[in-house]
């Protein structure tokens, strides 16, 4: 069985940018099923918590996943202290093999974020 670090290396092409987060049509827009709060329609508690995301994050546009919590925004800060805690904290693995090993579960899955 490959190692993680060998699949990687091997799916390099595989891994790019454009293959993992295509951008969305608006077709596509259109058969969401979770109805959303966008970025700039955010206001509220929602505004606030998109804004403590960026803030942290250092990136401008709120990822999809994030925005499906949206319409509860009590537990949108909790998925995001819960992905703070578990995903981005440093541990047995760095954060940048935890996120790598995310960004190749969501290429499999065929998962936008």
């Amino acid at each position: 069985m490959q190692s993680f670090g060998e699949v990687a290396v091997a799916s390099r092409s595989l891994l790019s940018l454009d293959n993992i987060f295509p951008i969305m049509s608006e077709s596509s827009k259109e058969r969401l099923k979770v109805p959303v709060v966008e970025d700039a329609d955010a206001t509220g508690q929602v505004a606030k918590a998109y804004a403590e995301w960026r803030k942290k994050s250092g990136r401008q546009a709120v990822p999809g996943i994030l925005k499906c919590f949206s319409a509860r925004p009590d537990f949108l800060r909790q998925v995001m202290a819960f992905s703070d805690t578990v995903h981005f904290s440093e541990g047995h693995l760095t954060r940048r093999h935890k996120e790598m090993i995310a960004t190749y579960v969501s290429f499999l899955n065929h998962c936008p974020y």
